[in-house]
């Protein structure tokens, strides 16, 4: 498959070849979904907890004698049911993480290009850097090649100037090479991929499959 690159002046700049296996598939929303759920429990906090009766301060005397009184048998007033009580079977500090098989998460990522590229939201740009810091500059270069809603991949590293500029725009996130994935990918509707950044997903794929 072959993407045409561009500049973030808008202007043509050669053309990049790529992987089908990469940029070619077709997308499978189940892999994609498992991968993305994955993710969003993996950022859970887990630290929702109740109290439950041990850490009730109340008397652990019984509350009335057992027979005689015509109500309820009871033994003590940190149970659930009266006001102040602990509360039954609620949440506890714990993780919501869960194992998703290193294969499993390459290949979704593989579908999440390839959904991108399906559908024609996919931009190949030739480099992202910035002479100066400024948001409203970068944001009108932005928006003249029409990129509002977008992840972009800038390389091994960030250029800062452009880093800077960027962070203020609205729904536009950047990220390092080593910060693609799945659920990012998705949440926006424009992937923004350097040439370099080519170069490294399709090197990166290629390792696995030789290994």
């Amino acid at each position: 498959m072959e993407l045409k690159v561009t500049t973030l002046d808008g202007k043509k700049s050669g053309s990049v070849t790529v992987s089908d296996t990469i940029f070619g598939l077709e997308p499978r929303t189940d892999l994609i979904h498992r991968c993305v759920v994955w993710q969003l429990a993996k950022r859970q906090a887990g630290t929702h907890q109740v109290k439950n009766r041990a850490d009730i301060h109340r008397t652990g005397k019984k509350m009335y004698r057992q027979k005689g009184t015509g109500g309820a048998r009871h033994g003590s007033r940190r149970a659930a049911q009266f006001v102040g009580g602990a509360k039954a079977h609620g949440p506890v500090v714990r993780s919501h993480a869960f194992d998703l098989p290193k294969k499993v998460r390459a290949l979704a990522l593989r579908h999440a290009l390839s959904s991108k590229a399906k559908d024609g939201s996919l931009i190949v740009v030739d480099s992202v850097t910035c002479k100066d810091a400024k948001t409203a500059a970068l944001r009108t270069q932005l928006g003249a090649i029409g990129i509002t809603h977008a992840l972009v991949i800038a390389g091994v590293e960030v250029d800062n100037n452009f880093k800077l500029a960027a962070r203020n725009i609205p729904n536009v996130d950047v990220l390092p090479n080593a910060g693609l994935n799945v659920y990012d990918v998705l949440r926006r509707r424009t992937l923004v991929l350097t040439k370099d950044a080519v170069e490294a997903i399709q090197a990166r794929f290629q390792e696995k499959e030789a290994a």
